[in-house]
């Protein structure tokens, strides 16, 4: 097992807890707009970092697909009344569905997750090309 497969899930986990903190900081210091759309593509980001702690060898694209997946799973169940009634039990279950149904978060979850997508691949394929060896030259 390489350095960075085993670093891979502690990363995750600082990476998702310095998304939560910049979303709640940019929640305490604004209002209107931009907290809204950075606390939507922060979330997304949250969620990639989680698919990836899940299950680290997945592709970025696969892990990216299933974090936009999930997003907006989430986001289309709060056109039901079920987040809203299961929100009002507790703060953190509201932090985790939601509570109505916005269009505009929709189309904000990419903008969260697809800088992850590029930066992970692009470290994967730097990894990869570290770890082959260079031909010797006779």
């Amino acid at each position: 097992m390489s350095l960075a497969a085993r670093w891979i899930r502690p990363l995750m986990v600082v990476t998702a807890v310095g998304f939560a903190g910049a979303a709640y900081a940019i929640r305490a210091a604004l209002d209107g707009p931009v907290e809204q759309y950075s606390g939507a593509a922060l979330s997304a980001a949250i969620v990639y970092t989680i698919v990836i702690f899940i299950r680290p060898p997945l592709s970025s694209l696969a892990a990216g697909a299933a974090a936009i997946a999930y997003c907006w799973f989430i986001e289309f169940a709060q056109l039901t009344p079920v987040p809203e009634a299961l929100s009002q039990r507790g703060w953190i279950v509201r932090q985790l569905l939601g509570a109505r149904f916005d269009p505009v978060d929709v189309a904000w979850y990419p903008v969260g997750v697809v800088p992850l997508v590029a930066a992970h691949w692009f470290f994967r394929a730097r990894a990869r090309s570290q770890a082959e060896p260079t031909p010797v030259e006779l």
